[in-house]
């Protein structure tokens, strides 16, 4: 079982169902290494306790029905609860294997151990209000809730929340699926683990991985290891903030561009004059838009980094400052662009996106030609390729100011290093996510930077 591999919308999933049944798989087979996936989970997490399944009509329900065999083999004290009967014909055999009792999900009583097998993907309705507030029932009374595939009422493919309940964990049958990485059904996922089950499957939608970083060689120099100019504006703390992140993620050389040397930051970190350093041939990137103000000033630095041969990241001010021509320039430039937008910025940035998130920043990255970090509790990176990576759940305590300002910082010297703008995004959003960790509760944008190198270090 493991997080990492593709993500697939329910149609994606079902293609691979019937190509792998096509390939020589039997239904009954990928529905049986489903149920024995489940109950190994159910064994394994409840830990000897009373299971109670819940079956719905379908084959998700299915999936319960041979789970619940399967644990009751093992000697565990199992019961079965059902919404209907079976409807497709692999769950009515699947219900047929099954020898004990089928009680009525809405009379059922709860148990310490809960496996929710009601509803698997592609729903697009709600649930009835009575069978919410059963599942809801019995959810309060257990100790641990196993959800199938995904929770009973999520939409599959847009997030949305139908009536489902909390799972302590989602067990993904053959590939993770948006709504385990979408809100805000995500957070009612729990931890996701995906179980294979035979299904070949591929795709340029992944879930985010530790990334492979450049280690330096014998040979590297600071301006091979790449220089990296961060633009400070009006709130100089935040340039402040993106310099030291990206002095602490690999970049050989950080320049902060000033018209003054300001106070407290490392000594290591160079200032020179804002016009000077962006026209530096030696830099390789360049961060403008942390602090940096909607004045003219700031509007003329933002022009002379997208007139540049710099690989840009755009964050803040500079996402706000990206009227209708200088979105018109971007589409023109040939060096990379990564765009970090929180869901404010890009509603500004993007005024007629529509669909769910992942829609609007692949629709975002097309239209700007630039990856897109579309930031939050979901955090979706696109690129115009078409490429997606979703990150998993990182921690609450990011949402605090000046993060965003640290994230800018460590992408830019990701850059600096040359990676491709894809690989720099999802290598700066895997890197924020672990140093937060580290950081612990309570932190603040500052204490990120102490932990970037740790979290460097397993990237090497």
């Amino acid at each position: 079982m493991t997080l990492f591999g593709p993500v697939l919308t329910a149609a994606d999933m079902r293609a691979a169902e019937d190509a792998a049944m096509a390939a020589g798989d039997s239904v009954d087979i990928l529905m049986e290494r489903a149920g024995a996936a489940v109950a190994e989970a159910a064994w394994r997490f409840g830990a000897g306790r009373p299971v109670l399944v819940l079956c719905g009509p379908g084959n998700n329900g299915g999936d319960g029905y041979v789970a619940a065999r399967l644990l009751k083999e093992r000697g565990l004290d199992v019961r079965v609860a059902a919404s209907g009967e079976p409807r497709t014909d692999v769950a009515k055999r699947a219900r047929a294997g099954w020898t004990g009792l089928v009680e009525d999900l809405a009379n059922a009583d709860p148990a310490p151990v809960l496996v929710d097998a009601v509803f698997g993907t592609g729903l697009t309705r709600a649930l009835d209000d009575h069978l919410s507030a059963t599942l809801a029932r019995l959810r309060t009374e257990a100790r641990f809730v196993i959800a199938v595939d995904v929770p009973s009422g999520v939409g599959t493919d847009d997030g949305s929340v139908l009536g489902a309940i909390a799972a302590d964990l989602t067990l993904a049958l053959g590939a993770l699926k948006l709504c385990h990485f979408l809100q805000p059904s995500a957070h009612l996922c729990g931890a996701i683990r995906v179980a294979d089950i035979g299904i070949p499957v591929d795709g340029q939608w992944r879930a985010l991985e530790r990334p492979m970083l450049p280690r330096p060689g014998p040979d590297d120099h600071k301006y091979r290891r790449g220089m990296v100019v961060i633009v400070e504006g009006e709130m100089p703390g935040a340039a402040a903030l993106s310099a030291g992140a990206a002095q602490r993620s690999g970049a050989g050389y950080v320049v902060l561009a000033s018209r003054a040397s300001p106070e407290g930051t490392s000594h290591a970190l160079v200032v020179r004059e804002p016009v000077a350093a962006i026209a530096d041939d030696r830099a390789v990137a360049c961060v403008i838009g942390p602090g940096l103000g909607l004045g003219k000033e700031a509007a003329a630095l933002l022009d002379q980094a997208l007139d540049s041969d710099l690989a840009l990241v755009l964050d803040a001010d500079a996402l706000t400052l990206l009227d209708a021509t200088r979105q018109r320039r971007m589409r023109s430039r040939k060096a990379p662009m990564i765009l970090t937008p929180h869901a404010g910025e890009f509603a500004r940035l993007c005024p007629q996106g529509s669909g769910s998130k992942l829609d609007r920043a692949r629709d975002a990255a097309r239209d700007l030609g630039a990856t897109i970090i579309f930031k939050g509790s979901d955090t979706v990176i696109a690129s115009p390729s078409g490429r997606v990576s979703f990150a998993p759940a990182a921690s609450a305590w990011l949402a605090t100011a000046g993060t965003g300002d640290v994230l800018a910082g460590i992408a830019g010297a990701l850059l600096a290093q040359r990676l491709a703008p894809h690989d720099a995004a999802a290598g700066a959003v895997w890197l924020h996510i672990e140093a937060a960790r580290r950081a612990g509760p309570a932190l603040i944008a500052d204490d990120l930077a102490r932990y970037l190198p740790a979290a460097l270090a397993q990237c090497l």
